[in-house]
């Protein structure tokens, strides 16, 4: 698949050829400042005509509208296909074709998902406190078929290098499986650097996932091309979305 703007990224994982999927970047739209240029959140202080204008053109590559979620960092999953109204959710699963699944990111890792065969497309906002409360083992405990079957390729998020959080952060995971504090790397003094692209792996992982790709882009380190919500506090957001043609 080529992407619809140049600069925008499919997943390079071996899902099969109907299963579609791409992540925006900054690049593309009409919003200015600090939101230039495809700003996609409407909760951002941006002008909402802007982000209405750049919406239009996400919509203007898709088969549908993207069946938005509204993300509160937790670990509820939804089914898409129903959807008329965003609800409070961080991961959603698409069994119908062309029913997008979509959400909005500026450092968390958006984790896309489907199987071998195609049979249905998930998404899934993966930031600290998701993935702590565990929104990759529900989705995947939600999906059909064996673990083992499902592909997951993980977009844009904060990289190891740039993630410095608490010590509670730290914690919340080694209290659920000691395992995760391989994902953590002193900083200083109650310091960490946090690797979340591993800790999402470890997540699928534990699930029964056995191909996760992805998760080379850091949108703290790439200012010209993403946003980045620690970087920047006033910044946009970028939108994953996955989908099924017929």
């Amino acid at each position: 698949m080529e992407p619809p703007h140049p600069d925008w990224i499919v997943p390079d994982w071996p899902a099969p050829a109907h299963v579609r999927a791409f992540v925006t970047t900054r690049a593309g739209g009409v919003s200015r400042g600090p939101y230039s240029s495809l700003n996609l959140g409407l909760r951002t202080g941006d002008d909402p005509a802007a982000v209405a204008a750049n919406r239009a053109r996400l919509r203007g590559a898709l088969p549908q509208a993207p069946r938005w979620l509204r993300q509160v960092h937790g670990s509820m999953v939804v089914e898409a296909d129903a959807l008329a109204e965003p609800p409070e959710a961080d991961a959603a699963i698409a069994r119908d074709p062309g029913t997008v699944c979509a959400v909005l990111v500026a450092d968390c890792i958006p984790v896309l998902v489907t199987d071998r065969a195609g049979t249905f497309c998930a998404i899934a906002h993966a930031g600290w406190r998701g993935l702590a409360d565990g929104v990759l083992d529900r989705l995947v405990r939600r999906l059909p078929g064996p673990a083992a079957d499902l592909l997951a390729w993980l977009g844009p998020g904060i990289g190891a290098t740039a993630f410095e959080v608490g010590a509670d952060v730290r914690e919340a995971f080694l209290a659920r499986h000691a395992e995760s504090e391989a994902a953590f790397a002193p900083r200083g003094p109650g310091k960490w650097l946090a690797d979340l692209p591993q800790l999402a792996r470890q997540q699928l992982a534990r699930a029964g996932v056995r191909t996760a790709g992805g998760g080379s882009h850091c949108t703290y380190s790439e200012p010209e091309r993403f946003f980045s919500y620690r970087r920047d506090r006033t910044t946009g957001r970028m939108a994953a979305v996955i989908w099924r043609d017929e």
